[in-house]
């Protein structure tokens, strides 16, 4: 993980490869594909592009820094997993060259972005996606089912206890405890917390009549903490607690809980999460190159785990110099690229975005320009 994320910019500056090749490829101690990579790290391309945003990308940025500094050596990116409200604002000012964000920018930020990104503004292309786990702290279980309604009555506080009749009647070979739930949201603004947000008020608009939104309810009086490291960390240290997050930051002795969808509950995979993603469908009334994608929360489909975040690469149409658009285009490409796809997938377990998405994203980065 990148030092101090919320404090400063984690900077890598990659040093010249120092790899020896042999004439015989067989030879070459880290195999062909390392070889391949090395080969190309000639590369001239130089400068620094600087991103700010989403915490959940954090994981998925490490392996993407990794793979584009093999690529180009000579090349530097900077990246603050300050959240995604933080990182839209900040490209909204000027301040950054691209942003992370796990929601897309909405019509009134486009508007706002012909400011920073000159007269088309900016657009939204998909990078990394990955389910969003409702993770909980009870000591010997790993998993529950659970389906909307009790998921949106918990974060509601208006089901209080884990013995509960609606999670005991999903769970009955479950032994529960008679344990408070102590419920925990993010204190930042946040793209998962709008994804989750999203999928209750689509899945439940009866009992969670919130809109979707990054910030938090505040008629809410949860437990709070930034990022998804921050949540994960309060649930880990809270017997009791439960919490939505990022999968990635997920891990044990946390459980999970499965999704009821259709007539079946779903575990968290990144297979599940990639089959919502191809049921997804364009958002209404944007160009062919703003790659921004609907949800279909109440999917029925089996296999299907509609609570996942896709999370965007957001950049501008132009910039003004030659160095930052070649060095966008090069970062920008390599992420939505099968090699960049698979940096992510082994550093976050992300699911991988298709090659039909990838191709529409690599055309779409393609067209940015220096401005006029």
């Amino acid at each position: 993980m990148l030092p101090h994320p919320t404090r400063r910019l984690a900077l890598l500056a990659t040093a010249a490869l120092g790899l020896s090749l042999t004439a015989c490829g067989s030879d070459y101690p880290l195999g062909p594909e390392q070889e391949a990579a090395a080969q190309r790290a000639n590369s001239d391309l130089r400068g620094t592009i600087t991103g700010a945003g989403s915490s959940a990308q954090g994981p998925a940025m490490d392996g993407w820094i990794s793979g584009f500094g093999t690529l180009h050596s000579q090349a530097q990116l900077q990246y603050s997993p300050d959240g995604s409200g933080a990182g839209r604002g900040a490209l909204l000012a000027g301040a950054v060259q691209f942003a992370g964000s796990d929601a897309y920018l909405n019509d009134e930020e486009l508007a706002e972005s012909v400011e920073a990104c000159g007269p088309a503004g900016a657009f939204n292309i998909p990078a990394y996606v990955s389910p969003i786990s409702i993770t909980f702290n009870l000591p010997g279980l790993t998993e529950l089912n659970l389906d909307a309604p009790t998921i949106a009555s918990i974060f509601l506080g208006d089901i209080d206890s884990w013995d509960d009749p609606a999670i005991a009647g999903q769970n009955a070979d479950v032994d529960l405890p008679d344990l408070r739930i102590t419920p925990v949201s993010r204190s930042d603004d946040s793209g998962t917390t709008e994804n989750f947000t999203d999928y209750l008020h689509e899945t439940v608009p009866d009992l969670w009549t919130f809109d979707a939104d990054g910030t938090w309810p505040s008629a809410l009086g949860n437990e709070n903490s930034k990022g998804n490291a921050g949540v994960v960390s309060t649930v880990a240290s809270t017997v009791g607690a439960i919490t939505y997050a990022d999968d990635s930051a997920v891990g044990p002795p946390l459980g999970r809980a499965n999704l009821l969808v259709g007539e079946e509950y779903v575990p968290v995979s990144t297979e599940a999460a990639a089959a919502a993603v191809d049921i997804a469908t364009p958002v209404d009334g944007r160009p062919s190159y703003d790659i921004a994608l609907t949800l279909d929360r109440t999917t029925t489909e089996a296999g299907v785990y509609p609570l996942i975040l896709v999370s965007y690469h957001v950049f501008c149409t132009s910039y003004p110099d030659e160095t930052t658009v070649e060095l966008i285009k090069e970062f920008g490409t390599y992420v939505v690229s099968p090699e960049g796809q698979e940096a992510a997938a082994e550093s976050a377990k992300s699911s991988p975005i298709s090659a039909q998405l990838s191709q529409r994203a690599t055309e779409a980065i393609a067209g940015i320009t220096v401005r006029d």
